[in-house]
């Protein structure tokens, strides 16, 4: 197990390790996202979004009330949202059936089982802007 931790000072520190991630990225992969409201878990998508080439990528938003956005860059990614979802109703989202046309980014993953290969995120406040980023990789 690889494990990986960052500091983020503000917004485009978070962009930044996000975007570095995004370069890592490959088809297939997916990141469960863990971290309270306001944590920043959006914005570590934009910046991954940025990583795989992304175009409009300051334009990706928390899919809450669709529960999936996908955005097209050098491949796919598939950005899901699990805040409103309950119980069994996560398991009707279907997120392998993703993976063969790019990446899956979940936020409240915590609302989820996941399998082995998963690549988790945490994200904690630790000040006003500054966060603590871990990435696990199994």
């Amino acid at each position: 197990m690889e494990r990986t931790e960052c500091i983020s000072r503000n917004p485009s520190d978070t962009w930044d390790i996000g975007e570095d991630i995004g370069r890592h990225a490959k088809p297939g992969d997916v990141y469960a996202l863990y971290g309270e409201l306001g944590a920043g878990k959006t914005q570590l998508v934009k910046g991954i979004a940025r990583g795989i080439g992304v175009k409009d990528w300051l334009y990706v938003v928390s899919p809450s009330f669709t529960i999936v956005n996908i955005y097209e860059g050098v491949y796919n990614l598939f950005h899901v949202d699990f805040y409103r979802i309950e119980g069994d109703e996560v398991d009707s989202i279907h997120v392998e059936e993703f993976l063969d046309n790019g990446i899956v980014v979940v936020e409240w993953a915590d609302r989820a089982k996941w399998w082995n290969g998963v690549i988790k995120i945490y994200i904690e406040n630790i000040g006003e802007e500054e966060r603590s980023i871990v990435i696990v990789k199994p």
